[in-house]
């Protein structure tokens, strides 16, 4: 997989205020739960110390990831990708040859991802196996559960 990361400019502008708030809202409480507990004294047997330390190792990390997937960030604008076959963007209907149940995806990028309304990443390995695919192409696809099985029924874009 390519170290950028495609994604549209809702996308790229929510991580981007997730990122404020992480800087300047949580991590900002998270040092002063900190400066607190410092004060109560002994640290060495000192759990609200030992928490809010590790509470602010963990908000870093967060901090960290979202910046660099900031910076890895390639804004793609989904009007501008070809129709008539899956790429960014793309709504697509698909038949589970296994089970013969559809399901549709539409392929988001980060920031946009919400697998409970069908939002999946473009850069999942679903989202991979189908880049490129035309309605009525076939195609199996490794997951992590094993492989999946799907017949493209529809690609349609949202403008």
């Amino acid at each position: 997989m390519s170290d950028r990361i495609p994604m549209t400019r809702a996308g790229y502008d929510k991580l981007r205020a997730d990122l404020e708030q992480l800087n300047n809202v949580e991590l900002p409480q998270i040092l002063d739960r900190v400066a607190s507990a410092r004060a109560e004294g002994d640290l060495s047997e000192n759990a609200e110390y030992q928490y809010a330390q590790e509470s602010r190792m963990h908000m870093e990390a967060r901090i960290r990831a979202l910046r660099d997937r900031l910076s890895r960030a390639v804004l793609i604008d989904p009007a501008q990708m070809p129709r008539g076959e899956v790429a960014f963007g793309a709504t697509v209907k698909l038949k589970d040859l296994d089970f013969g149940d559809e399901e549709k995806y539409t392929l988001v990028g980060a920031g946009e991802e919400d697998y409970d309304e069908g939002k999946i990443l473009f850069t999942s390995p679903i989202g991979q196996g189908l880049a490129g695919k035309k309605v009525g192409d076939q195609v199996a696809i490794e997951v992590p559960q094993g492989t999946v099985r799907f017949e493209v029924l529809e690609v349609g874009y949202t403008e």
